[in-house]
């Protein structure tokens, strides 16, 4: 074999290795966010009724979400914001009520980081749809929040979908 044959196979190994612990390490990431995250549970807003069911997931808007762009609106100094942190305080049933922008100060006991980013106008958190099995559309009809699993920078990761009793519907489809 000719000794640049050895140093490509040699790179195209380091190079798939590579890819392979970058990936698993996200994985670890994500699952390790899952298991030890915070438990906040959003409630959903309303979305267009035709956007509401389309095929095998769920488009969502949270509640939250209106207050942060009324008030990013109101005080934003820079009209190209993008990305920022949300304070909200939780309730004894783990349901987030929005306090404030973050502006870095110190945050109370009850008081919680959430980050969110703007895309296209508008803020969301972590996802904009709840994926579910084929068929059952009618099992998520009455959500009312959407469960969050926060880490200790406040990303949030949806995890399931809640009734207004805060009865599970069902979670994720991974």
């Amino acid at each position: 074999m000719m000794p640049n044959a050895k140093a490509s196979r040699l790179v195209i190994l380091v190079g798939m290795f590579l890819v392979l612990a970058v990936i698993n390490g996200a994985i670890w990431q994500k699952e390790r966010h899952l298991a030890l995250g915070e438990i906040v549970y959003l409630e959903l807003a309303p979305v267009d009724p035709r956007s509401l069911m389309q095929g095998d997931y769920m488009s969502l808007n949270f509640a939250i979400t209106s207050r942060i762009q009324t008030t990013l609106d109101q005080e934003s100094n820079s009209p190209n914001a993008r990305n920022g942190n949300v304070v909200v305080r939780l309730d004894d049933q783990y349901i987030a009520h929005f306090q404030r922008l973050d502006d870095g100060s110190p945050i109370g006991d009850q008081e919680r980081r959430l980050q969110y980013r703007l895309r296209n106008g508008y803020v969301r958190f972590a996802t904009n749809a709840f994926f579910f099995q084929e068929g059952h559309a009618e099992r998520y009809q009455s959500a009312r929040y959407g469960q969050f699993r926060i880490n200790d920078q406040g990303a949030p990761l949806l995890v399931a979908l809640y009734d207004s009793e805060l009865k599970s519907l069902g979670s994720l489809v991974r």
